[in-house]
């Protein structure tokens, strides 16, 4: 089979590309604009993996040829500029991102009789919702991004509904390892404090630290994505996937801090966000096989070890928000 994936150049995406390579005997041809990923995550196996730099958003043609020159069977639409927290001050660049991105793959899945689509939406749907969040919840987004990411579900649910497109929905959450983008200011909060710390700053935490997240490590997730693509029983299913042991920031924090041999912690303004954000996971086990694998130590540890040789980078700032109105101190130019 020809597996597309998008994305491929990010954290879920190279991860996930190097399994189906190491596992299976399939084609994988990979999309990214690399605004968030780095092309060196790709693993550029001859007539293995093919690579194209295009944006979903603005390459219709671009992306259709592709489609039609490697015959698409199974689709992986995991790309996004997923700065839940930041949403608000780039609303238009947010659901251009989103919307029009996943229309165009939608388009073109049904246009082109893909198998399954795979979409890798967001915890950020749940909203304002009592944890842990169960799939039948009714989303209750408090951010364009959540706001974005539902709307994409619902389109591909009318696209089944009306076109006959099958479809596995993913709801990840905090997904962390080896090949995240610690370079970006706005999101991955493992990746931001290690960042901070390979440059002599202190971790900040927004608020008191009390807000529970639970925190999924990559490579336990790949293989039951790839279930998502391939067993019957994920069609048409919207199922939870990561960490199953939900842990406060600050402990987060300081768990990364031994993990580290130092580091110091500060608090900073509170910020727009659920305090209280997990999930339910037993629909993973009994449909995708999901095992966690890693503690959030054992995880952070082989990130780490990975991240203290990249290159120094320099950090990606918005270089002009839509709006800036009460847009927090911390981010502030």
């Amino acid at each position: 089979m020809n597996i597309l994936i998008t994305g491929i150049a990010g954290l879920i995406g190279s991860n996930l590309s190097n399994w189906i390579m190491d596992n299976t005997d399939h084609t994988v041809i990979g999309i990214d604009n690399l605004s968030g990923g780095y092309f060196e995550n790709i693993n550029m196996i001859p007539n293995r993996l093919f690579f194209y730099n295009n944006d979903l958003s603005n390459e219709f043609k671009s992306i259709e040829e592709i489609f039609i020159y490697h015959s698409i069977d199974i689709v992986y639409h995991l790309a996004a500029y997923a700065a839940e927290g930041l949403s608000p001050f780039i609303r238009t660049f947010n659901y251009k991102n989103n919307l029009i991105s996943t229309a165009n793959i939608i388009n073109l899945c049904i246009k082109y009789d893909v198998k399954r689509l795979v979409y890798t939406s967001s915890m950020a749907v749940y909203g304002k919702n009592i944890p842990p969040f169960q799939e039948h919840f009714t989303p209750k987004p408090i951010d364009p991004y959540g706001v974005a990411k539902y709307a994409c579900e619902m389109d591909i649910k009318i696209a089944a509904e009306q076109h006959g497109l099958d479809y596995c929905i993913i709801r990840p959450h905090n997904v962390y390892s080896e090949k995240q983008n610690i370079w970006d200011k706005y999101r991955n909060v493992l990746g931001i404090w290690m960042y901070k710390h390979l440059h002599n700053k202190p971790i900040v935490i927004f608020g008191s630290g009390e807000q529970e997240r639970a925190f999924s490590y990559t490579g336990d997730i790949v293989e039951p994505l790839w279930n998502a693509a391939i067993l019957p029983e994920a069609s048409k299913q919207i199922i939870n996937l990561g960490g199953t042991k939900p842990i406060s920031i600050l402990n987060a924090a300081k768990t990364l801090v031994k993990v580290m041999n130092g580091g110091k912690i500060i608090h900073a303004e509170n910020r727009h966000e659920v305090k209280e954000a997990y999930s339910t996971w037993q629909k993973s086990v009994d449909i995708l096989r999901y095992k966690e694998n890693h503690t959030l130590e054992q995880g952070l540890s082989k990130m780490w070890q990975w991240a203290k040789v990249q290159p120094d980078r320099p950090q990606f700032i918005w270089p002009e928000y839509e709006i800036d109105k009460g847009i927090y101190s911390y981010w502030r130019k």
